[in-house]
């Protein structure tokens, strides 16, 4: 069997039950950022050491595929998909309170950066946050239930979490954000906040 088939040399390709629909529709650029997401994920996996971190990343990347394959299944397909449900988003929940536990208090935003595994934790959050926004955009177009987008915000947040668990981990402190225009980095952050600002 050949890697290659030819048919989508026209643009288009086929969702899950056959139809076909150009490689910018909504549902692909949903499912595409979330393949995106993944591969940062195996990036970050194999930067990490700690074997609890490295099977829930595991995880992760199974899930994001169970995620990917609800987001290119149309609501008219016959074709049937599990999806994610909210035994997931506990299940992510509590990951990230189990590396939140070991952490700091947050005082203050942060920057990306320290050791590697710490960027590209950042890196995968940052393909997170794109993914989500491109799911939002498609319950927007084609409205419908999904645990998909709640389990990736929180998702998210476990990449920080993580980020920050890794540069402990390497003896890296987190690199403070000098605002020029907000308030000193020893004011805390809003409640609840570990992205950027603008991109909760």
């Amino acid at each position: 069997m050949r890697i290659y088939t030819r048919t989508g040399d026209t643009g288009e390709t086929g969702l899950l039950g056959g139809i076909r629909v150009p490689k910018d529709h909504v549902r692909v650029t949903a499912y595409g950022e979330i393949d995106d997401l993944n591969a940062h994920v195996g990036s970050l996996r194999v930067a990490i050491e700690d074997p609890g971190v490295r099977a829930t990343l595991e995880e992760i990347q199974n899930l994001l595929l169970e995620a990917g394959t609800e987001m290119a299944t149309p609501p008219a397909s016959r074709f049937h998909t599990n999806g994610l449900n909210e035994k997931d988003v506990k299940d992510i929940e509590d990951a990230i309170d189990r590396i939140d536990s070991t952490l700091s208090p947050l005082t203050h935003f942060i920057l990306p950066g320290g050791s590697e595994a710490a960027c590209r934790a950042h890196l995968a959050r940052c393909a997170c946050r794109s993914a989500e926004r491109a799911v939002v955009h498609l319950l927007r177009v084609e409205p419908g239930e999904t645990a998909v987008l709640r389990y990736l915000n929180r998702l998210s947040d476990y990449l920080f979490v993580v980020a920050r668990w890794a540069n402990r981990v390497a003896g890296a402190p987190d690199l403070v954000w000098h605002s020029r225009g907000l308030p000193g980095p020893s004011t805390p952050p809003p409640a609840g906040t570990a992205d950027p600002p603008d991109s909760r």
